[in-house]
């Protein structure tokens, strides 16, 4: 599949603005992210983008661009804005289309699948006279991802986690679409029980007490939602959909009556997968593959999660990469406990220790703002104060792939990124089996 990915605006046409964002950015943050997951995980894609960097590109140029390539499809990436108070994602095609014409078929399957991650109200499908549409002759689809302008949508949008999201969602639509097929690689499917979210971790530690109390495991997951923290209680989590359905109907029979099923993909990224990305391992798989190794380890997990996701760094990866930089937390090296350094900042060899924190919550947070400043251009989220000290010291952008920290990280660490994927592919491998061993005990 040939696809040509429009980051609507560049240059000297910087879109709409509101709420300090410029939508030329977001929209090339998304695209690229886009591109990112389609080439790193799909076969058989090609990707020609309008523009990867802030150049100014005339509409003409896009489509004839696109036409002469003989893409198959067109997928135009914008942000909206009206007044301020109308918020919402929507797409469109050309106004001259059926409702059953094939353009129309594909809008229907990539709307859904983005709105299954956006966690935006949906203004729906439609249809619109643009140059983008009407001049380019394959299927084109241009979509509006939240308003700018407007104060919820604008939280949603300055988070790098979300555009991660609306990119996968869109990844997810295509793949659908033209039936892409996974790269080789080990895919699990895990399907989570999750017994209640609250807003307020008390409420979640009394629910996690509840059903403990009645012999079944639980522990609180947080996650963030719309910028906000959310407590979700999982009561396990299972290899096949039969097995977690048996234990939904469990904490049901409790009286527990929101509880549902969520079902999430699992699998081993090829070496070069990108630092920003989405957690995939909870904290306590995080935590328990930890204490295999070394039982007096203290339990980061939670951090990874809750900074890799505000920051949409791979949190897990990054835990992987703290076990390579601590001999797992046991600090053989030069690093002491008491730094709270899990990545090793600052130290150049054995008379220089590196930096000190105040405490590991310091530690984590500075060990994930310094792979966001490897990894991303954008300026630094503002919801948590800068505490690695060497932020200001990173070309910006300059690795956007573990393999990529080869050199600047570790010097000459020639070997670094693929090192720390070990780390990460063998916690995952861990979890499959702890997965495995919880299925077999839940059948007998």
């Amino acid at each position: 599949m040939k696809l040509y990915l429009d980051p609507g605006h560049g240059g000297t046409d910087s879109g709409a603005q509101g709420n300090g964002l410029v939508e030329k950015d977001l929209n090339l943050d998304i695209a690229l992210r886009i591109r990112s997951i389609l080439l790193n995980g799909y076969e058989n894609v090609e990707v020609m983008m309008s523009r990867t960097d802030d150049s100014t590109v005339s509409l003409t140029d896009r489509t004839d661009e696109a036409n002469t390539w003989g893409a198959d499809y067109y997928l135009s990436i914008h942000c909206n804005a009206y007044n301020g108070t109308t918020r919402g994602y929507e797409d469109f095609i050309h106004d001259s289309l059926s409702d059953t014409s094939i353009t129309a078929h594909y809008q229907h399957i990539i709307h859904a699948e983005v709105m299954k991650v956006n966690e935006l109200m949906d203004r729906g499908q439609k249809k619109a006279n643009f140059h983008v549409l009407r001049e380019s002759v394959m299927p084109a689809l241009l979509t509006e991802n939240g308003f700018i302008d407007n104060e919820e949508d604008a939280a949603l949008l300055k988070q790098p986690s979300w555009r991660e999201k609306v990119a996968q969602g869109h990844v997810n639509g295509l793949a659908m679409a033209f039936n892409l097929k996974p790269k080789p690689g080990n895919i699990l499917f895990i399907y989570k029980v999750i017994a209640g979210t609250f807003r307020s971790r008390k409420n979640a530690e009394k629910r996690v007490t509840f059903l403990d109390s009645k012999g079944i495991g639980a522990f609180i997951d947080p996650v963030i939602v719309s910028g906000k923290q959310w407590y979700r209680v999982q009561a396990g989590a299972f290899s096949t959909l039969e097995n977690a359905e048996v234990r939904l109907g469990e904490v049901k029979l409790l009286g527990i009556d929101d509880a549902y099923i969520i079902t999430e993909e699992v699998s081993t990224e090829p070496i070069g997968y990108t630092i920003l990305g989405e957690t995939k391992l909870s904290p306590e798989q995080m935590n328990q593959f930890l204490k295999s190794i070394n039982p007096d380890a203290l339990e980061l997990g939670m951090y990874y999660l809750i900074f890799g996701q505000y920051y949409g760094i791979r949190g897990d990866i990054a835990f992987a990469q703290s076990m390579h930089e601590t001999d797992y937390l046991r600090f053989t090296g030069v690093v002491q406990p008491e730094q709270n350094n899990f990545c090793g900042l600052g130290t150049t060899g054995p008379d220089d220790p590196g930096v000190s924190f105040d405490t590991p919550e310091d530690g984590v947070l500075a060990h994930i703002q310094h792979l966001y400043a490897y990894a991303s251009t954008e300026l630094l989220p503002n919801e948590y104060p800068l505490v690695d000290p060497r932020f200001d010291l990173v070309t910006r952008g300059s690795a956007t792939t573990w393999e990529a920290l080869n050199g600047k990280w570790a010097v000459p660490g020639d070997n670094y990124g693929q090192s720390i994927l070990s780390i990460y592919e063998h916690m995952l491998e861990k979890s499959i089996q702890n997965l495995e061993k919880t299925l077999q005990e839940v059948k007998a």
